[in-house]
């Protein structure tokens, strides 16, 4: 990829292809790209020198790529449909295609690497080892599947990555190693790590032995020498030839807490290692399902040499991802809460950290669901977690890149929800609806365009006050 000029992107406005759009830009290729919508993401890769176009339309394909095929690589993603105008294009005239995993993976092979799986908490677990080691001047680079706040960004390259694509041997890249579509399955990291296996994308595994399955191939590819980090409660066959740790919240394994204790919504806790025990460290970021997460950046800057003073450091000064625990509003009136999670345990884990911050408040929760064919193998799944809340508001499905399933819809999980207030709404009525209510504590909850409601929802509060 070094001696390609042009680098095309369909699909540039997702979080992990705009992250290797950025990489390609930061190296002083031609970076150009479509997307279906224009989002904030999109505006600031333009800002950036990036050129990106909203129709999907051969004619809008700039002509630097159109003219010098030997000197372009196409990077698409596998949420663009193959009727894509054109990616059919791109493959009728022979250009070189890659799948954003596969060029991630090509990448990642210039340096060692730390690849974080999980179906939930890779976003939050392989940003915060990126923080730790940039803070320790050995990161290479880290590709992020969120927007960090303490960089506003979901790229770290460090200056000193140049032209070879190579930095010294101490240096590590960081990737979010997502399960869909089997992409994890392109790295070889001498630090691989699974913060948790819950059955997930069954669209593509068609059940959870399946996913198992791949989830232990993605384990095996660690590189002799190297490291595989666990959860203590994710069951996987591991090899024998790789050195093994786990990983919890309290119980005794390899790396845990100990003394964990909440002061003014923020967890205290000593962390526990195999040779030492770091004191007194205050998590930078809310939630209890966070203590955890950040036990696990901790055991893999632990192996990849960090010193204890430095770990002690990033887990204080991490101020999370944006749509992660994301608290836009505190005070004596109104705590408002946005968060990414769209899976039954993510849910559960995001309401009952909540809970236990604010256990005397009424919790309101506006949900929208994600994929037609997730609502339908996890309804009741979903419908559990949510009857954790004191009110709902359910948005309807947002389908992302599929089409409808007849007889699946919100109210599938609405009709299972065993609490009082819960009602079902489209997106165009939340606001109206919030003018209403008298709000203690709400979380806006989904993966899909939810996000759009975040401004507005903190727009009508400015007001209110």
């Amino acid at each position: 990829m070094r001696n390609n000029k042009h680098i095309y992107f369909i699909g540039i406005g997702g979080i992990g292809m705009s992250a290797i759009a950025r990489y390609f830009n930061a190296l002083g290729k031609n970076v150009s790209g479509y997307d279906l919508t224009e989002t904030t993401l999109t505006q600031n890769l333009v800002s950036e020198g990036i050129s990106v176009h909203y129709q999907d339309n051969i004619d809008f394909i700039p002509k630097e790529v159109k003219q010098n095929k030997s000197e372009v690589i196409i990077i698409y993603t596998p949420a663009v449909p193959s009727t894509n105008a054109e990616l059919s294009y791109f493959r009728k005239n022979n250009f070189k295609i890659l799948k954003r995993a596969k060029a991630l993976g090509l990448i990642s092979e210039m340096t060692e690497n730390i690849a974080v799986a999980g179906t939930h908490g890779k976003t939050t677990v392989s940003t915060l080892i990126s923080h730790i080691l940039w803070l320790n001047n050995s990161l290479s680079v880290a590709f992020m599947g969120g927007i960090s706040k303490n960089y506003n960004s979901n790229l770290l390259l460090s200056e000193k990555l140049s032209d070879s694509f190579k930095v010294s041997d101490n240096s590590y890249t960081v990737l979010e190693a997502d399960e869909y579509d089997r992409s994890f399955l392109n790295f070889y990291p001498k630090i691989s790590l699974v913060t948790s296996l819950d059955a997930d994308h069954l669209d593509i595994y068609g059940d959870k032995k399946e996913l198992v399955a791949t989830f232990e191939k993605f384990v095996s590819q660690t590189k002799i020498g190297g490291a595989i980090i666990v959860n203590n409660k994710v069951k996987l066959n591991l090899p024998k030839d790789i050195k093994k740790y786990t990983y919890s919240l309290s119980d005794k394994t390899d790396f845990f807490a100990k003394n964990i204790r909440l002061e003014n919504n923020f967890y205290l806790i000593d962390l526990q290692t195999p040779t030492y025990k770091l004191e007194n460290i205050k998590i930078g970021i809310l939630g209890l399902i966070n203590v955890e997460n950040s036990i696990a950046a901790a055991a893999s800057a632990y192996l990849s040499g960090v010193s204890k003073e430095i770990i002690k450091q990033g887990l204080e000064t991490y101020e999370g991802v944006k749509r992660r625990f994301d608290v836009q509003i505190s005070n004596n009136k109104l705590v408002y809460i946005d968060d990414y999670a769209h899976h039954p345990e993510e849910i559960l884990a995001l309401i009952s950290s909540v809970r236990k911050m604010y256990p005397d408040k009424k919790i309101t929760g506006i949900f929208q669901p994600h994929l037609f064919s997730r609502t339908q193998d996890f309804a009741s799944g979903f419908a559990e977690s949510l009857s954790l809340l004191d009110e709902l508001i359910l948005m309807d499905i947002y389908p992302a890149r599929e089409l409808p399933i007849e007889g699946v819809t919100s109210k599938i999980i609405l009709d299972k929800v065993n609490i009082e207030n819960k009602i079902l709404c489209d997106k165009d009525e939340v606001i109206n609806i919030l003018k209403n209510r008298d709000l203690e504590v709400l979380i806006t909850i989904g993966a899909g365009n939810i996000d759009t409601l975040v401004g507005k929802i903190n727009n009508l509060f400015d007001e209110k006050i």
